[in-house]
């Protein structure tokens, strides 16, 4: 399942991912986050549900400090959703895989 997350490896990468994806959603998370291992499943899931539509990454901030500071990365984890490479949606901690769901809908729809 877990195959279909980009583990994004440079600034680089990311850039150019958010570029050329209509639709990327990003998980900024840490190793040593255990908020961020209770919402993997649910990230897996959503990479698995919507492998046609969407694009998911996962960002480690302590690799990547550099898009944690772009991005106002202040707590995580924090699931960022882009459109046509700029923000459209913001969800901050723990949520159920519905609200995922509900605003991947409202954006793909």
């Amino acid at each position: 399942m877990a195959e279909k997350i980009t583990y994004v490896n440079s600034t680089e990468d990311f850039d150019n991912l958010i570029a050329k994806e209509k639709l990327v959603l990003v998980d900024f998370w840490a190793v040593w986050c255990a908020p961020c291992r209770m919402i993997a499943p649910v990230i897996e899931k959503l990479a698995d549900q919507y492998s046609e539509k969407i694009t998911v990454a996962k960002v480690d901030v302590d690799k990547h400090q550099e898009l944690s500071i772009r991005y106002g990365i202040q707590s995580i984890p924090t699931v960022i959703l882009f459109k046509d490479g700029k923000i459209a949606a913001k969800e901050i901690g723990v949520k159920p895989l519905i609200s995922f769901t509900k605003l991947l809908d409202s954006h793909i729809a």
